[in-house]
């Protein structure tokens, strides 16, 4: 079962470490604002009073929540009748809630029949308390997750039920937060300094943006059923795939935001994903799985029958090419990737150390927070992150919302501009020389917000065309006496590792891989290959770009939670890649054939 944790990443196609496990796999994203001279810090509550009504058009929902935040913010702390002084309890200073009202479809088949089709919604709130004042509260240090407390809400708009269950979770998080306030203090009393002494918490202008709910998930189910069927079934022409998985899931999700600032948001996020996954083993024992997912905004943009046909027929020959392919050894060589291995490459080995809290912290490897405004990649590449673009071409990007997980507006942060660093991704936890928010504070329902990635997009000014940065690539592996050069065409998922207590290095796993031999011969495929490193000798390794981009859309799981991601970037040369070989397997191929395969494949027939 896989484990998230602090500075650990993962970046992979939609569900595909999931299904991986469940598989046998072996594989361990209109403002109104304060007067600039009002005082947010002051914890008074920017709200209308609970006995007003609603203004014509507001929720009942998002009216819900901000009656009872008004009630609670402004009861919490004082002195309840009967108690003494020495009972009165500290008073938070800042309270949201954020709820996720989301309605899903899910079908999944594999070996062309239907296991799952099933429908459902769920709304779950979470509350965060904070006490204490800005620059010390309940969450410092190890304690952030203190904020949160989540609850599951009524699906109806029960204005009594509603309040009640709020009310539950804000004394439940309210309880959690004074513990830890109080461990807080008593921890700043007796530890050494910091390094970096910043807040806790930032000052942001408050939001407010009513837009319209996501409409309910609707779904031929039928019909997708039938399709879901028939794009498994394809894998029946393939023996040797063991296992297959084809999983369309849909979802619909309006998140609702209400906080003691004043912001009140309601965003809609629609998202639909098909996702394949098919497996098969070596004659030697290893594990190798084919991937591959298509997304977009509804199951309409989602691609034509025939075109997902004829992908499930590509993985199904791929993955009998990779049985065959010889097992690969350790190198040290020039090496392409791909655009959407690239894409991958930048989101592990450099987005996740451009996070803003990666830059706070005695367990924090804080790789390049001394590095602003200076070089760290070649000259001709820029980064940036654009959560507010929806699409690269005609590809949906998941990694895009309009409103970040702490209500603040989401905005274009350019990275690095020509080579050079200029800012992190920032949530509302500030660090030394970077104070405010720049809209990427993202989290899983149930989790803290931190700065994270959306969409990541890679430019180059050095561009070739596919056939020359081959070019290069047989040429740089002649001039260093190497035999070969290789091409990374898919991938599959990746992690980097960014804790002070453990080496500042990343991985990522290949799916299809070829040597490119500088003699002329032909390219071949091998397998049981991963690409590791450390982040600051790669970077400088990149001598050239493709003229194409790709995307890479996924999800990536760290400290605040799987949240939905994309990458895009042109294929990249580097002059040196590390390869290590991947753990080999132990055990044997089935003993017993699959049922069917006496009936050989249609490739196998075209072979004879």
């Amino acid at each position: 079962m896989a484990t998230f944790r602090a500075g650990l990443c993962l970046a992979f196609s939609a569900f595909v470490l999931a299904l991986s496990q469940s598989a046998g796999a072996q594989q361990q994203p209109t403002s109104v604002l304060h007067p600039a001279n009002q005082d947010l810090s002051a914890g008074t509550p920017v709200l209308h009073p609970a006995n007003q009504n609603p203004s014509a058009g507001t929720p009942a929902l998002l009216d819900a929540m901000t009656t009872e935040l008004h009630r609670a913010f402004t009861s919490l702390g004082k002195q309840a009748p009967g108690k003494q002084d020495s009972e009165k309890q500290l008073p938070p200073y800042f309270l949201s809630y954020t709820v996720s009202d989301a309605s899903y479809v899910a079908i999944r088949a594999q070996f062309g029949a239907l296991v799952d089709s099933s429908a459902s919604r769920m709304r779950v709130a979470d509350v965060q308390v904070r006490l204490g004042d800005p620059k010390l509260d309940n969450t410092h240090g190890t304690h952030r997750s203190s904020a949160v407390n989540s609850l599951q809400l009524p699906l109806t708009d029960d204005r009594e039920a509603l309040g009640r269950s709020l009310w539950l979770a804000t004394n439940t998080g309210y309880g959690t937060a004074l513990d830890n306030y109080m461990r807080v203090k008593t921890e700043a009393q007796v530890r050494a300094k910091e390094e970096d002494t910043s807040p806790d918490f930032s000052q942001e202008a408050p939001q407010v943006s009513v837009g319209k709910a996501a409409p309910p998930v609707v779904v031929d189910k039928a019909a997708w059923e039938q399709r879901v069927r028939a794009l498994s079934m394809v894998f029946r022409q393939y023996p040797d795939v063991y296992q297959n998985v084809v999983m369309l899931s849909v979802q619909n999700e309006t998140d609702y935001f209400a906080s003691s600032e004043g912001s009140r948001l309601v965003t809609p996020h629609l998202a639909a994903r098909l996702v394949v996954f098919a497996v098969t083993r070596a004659d030697d024992g290893m594990d190798l799985f084919r991937a591959q997912t298509f997304e977009a905004e509804t199951v309409e943009g989602l691609p034509a029958q025939p075109e997902l046909e004829a992908a499930m027929r590509e993985l199904g020959k791929s993955l009998e090419a990779l049985r065959k392919a010889q097992v690969t050894e350790p190198f040290d060589g020039p090496a392409i990737l791909s655009g959407r291995a690239a894409a991958v490459f930048f989101h592990e080995v450099l987005g996740h150390r451009l996070e803003g809290q990666r830059q706070r912290g005695d367990e924090e490897g804080q790789t390049f927070t001394k590095d602003i405004g200076k070089e760290v990649l070649p000259t001709f590449l820029s980064v940036a992150d654009d959560p507010t673009v929806t699409t690269f071409g005609k590809t949906w990007l998941s990694g895009s919302y309009e409103y970040d997980d702490e209500g603040q507006k989401a905005r274009r942060v350019d990275l690095i501009d020509d080579g050079v660093l200029k800012t992190f991704l920032m949530s509302r936890l500030p660090i030394a020389s970077f104070g405010a928010s720049n809209g990427h504070g993202r989290a899983q329902t149930g989790r803290v917000p931190t700065g994270r990635q959306g969409n990541l997009i890679v430019t180059s000014t050095k561009t070739e065309p596919e056939s020359e940065l081959r070019k290069q690539l047989i040429d740089e592996a002649k001039k260093q006496g190497k035999p070969y050069g290789l091409y990374f065409e898919d991938i599959s998922s990746g992690f980097a590792v960014t804790t002070r207590s453990s080496p500042q290095a990343f991985q990522v796993i290949p799916l299809v891989v070829y040597r490119v031999y500088a003699d002329g011969r032909p390219d071949e495929l091998v397998r049981g290959v991963s690409i590791v490193g450390t982040p600051l000798a790669s970077m400088k390794r990149i001598l050239a770009t493709g003229d194409k981009s790709e995307v890479f859309n996924g999800e990536c799981g760290a400290e605040s939670g799987t949240v939905p991601v994309s990458a895009v970037s042109p294929a990249m040369l580097l002059s040196e890649m590390e390869t290590q070989r991947q753990p080999q397997g132990t055990a044997r191929p089935p003993i017993l054939p699959i049922p069917g395969a006496e009936i050989a494949s249609p490739a196998k027939k075209e072979a004879q």
